[in-house]
């Protein structure tokens, strides 16, 4: 049963279909919708309202407002159903053209929680939570330096570009782009990929829940910045080292999930983010060739 739904909404999308279909449904079954404020979203389709005060948070728009709308929609418990006005990704449910039945399926109580990790992010007292991503990154042209620690003890120090600590699914985008590794559906931990780094041997890490990671950012002469889920966080001052402990925090924000969503990675090759290697392709073209010849 939904009373009131918030939505979050992509800046500069066409959201004409969906604010229409989603307006006229409300209207239909009496349900009040309103627009969840959020930093840096300041287009106006709905009248104000707190996340708190919803049953169920919608993002228009594509994964980043996917993620705008969990991390506004976490701290009040409430679930957040992602509907791509655009490509499809890893954090929409749905397409717009879709979004009635969508509509009808969640009211009907017939949808699966998806529950997301975040990771904690510690500095001098002040935490920050991340669903995709922490990076630290260079600001100029000069080198930064890091320092990674598990368990207390030191894993690698190395100069480059910075480091991207990814969540599980986070995994699949900047960490996955950077060359490190992608978790499996279902499995948790951190993966840590450090961004160009030169010289020495620096693997891509993946942690437990369990382990005690800190990362220690030298930002050199041109600092540094720390940005999370995308967003720039903090300038780090230059000349300045400063370190940051990293935890998994369970079930922080809770996404919409329908029976007939296409799974995680089934997603990722039909997005074609992951592709087979040119010789495979190649040799389908050719067996294909082959069974029409003969056929």
């Amino acid at each position: 049963m939904l009373d009131r739904i918030g939505l979050v909404v992509h800046p500069r999308r066409e959201l004409g279909r969906a604010l229409a279909t989603l307006h006229a449904w409300a209207a239909h079954h009496g349900v009040d919708v309103v627009q969840v404020p959020t930093p840096g979203l300041e287009r106006r389709v709905a009248p104000e309202g707190d996340a708190a005060g919803c049953d169920l948070v919608i993002a228009l728009g594509g994964d980043g407002t996917a993620l705008a709308a969990l991390h506004a929609a976490a701290t009040a418990g409430r679930p957040v159903l992602g509907v791509a006005c655009g490509s499809l990704g890893a954090l929409t449910a749905i397409t717009a053209d879709r979004l009635e039945d969508a509509l009808a399926q969640v009211a009907a109580g017939d949808w699966l929680p998806r529950r997301l990790p975040a990771l904690v992010v510690e500095r001098d007292g002040a935490e920050a939570m991340a669903l995709n991503d922490l990076v630290l990154v260079r600001a100029g042209a000069g080198q930064v330096m890091v320092e990674v620690e598990l368990d207390g003890e030191r894993f690698v120090r190395f100069a480059g570009d910075g480091l991207i600590a990814g969540t599980p699914l986070g995994s699949t985008a900047y960490t996955l782009a950077a060359g490190g590794p992608m978790l499996a559906p279902g499995a948790t931990g951190l993966v840590l990929t450090p961004l160009a780094p030169h010289g020495g041997v620096c693997p891509p890490l993946v942690t437990t829940p369990l382990n005690r990671v800190a990362i220690t950012l030298d930002p050199g002469h041109s600092g540094a910045r720390m940005e999370i889920d995308g967003q720039v966080r903090a300038e780090l001052e230059r000349l300045r080292p400063v370190t940051f402990a990293l935890r998994l925090r369970d079930d922080f924000a809770t996404l919409v999930s329908l029976d007939d969503q296409e799974p995680l990675v089934a997603g990722l090759r039909h997005r074609r983010i992951i592709i087979d290697s040119p010789r495979v392709l190649a040799r389908d073209d050719r067996r294909a060739k082959d069974a029409a010849r003969s056929g």
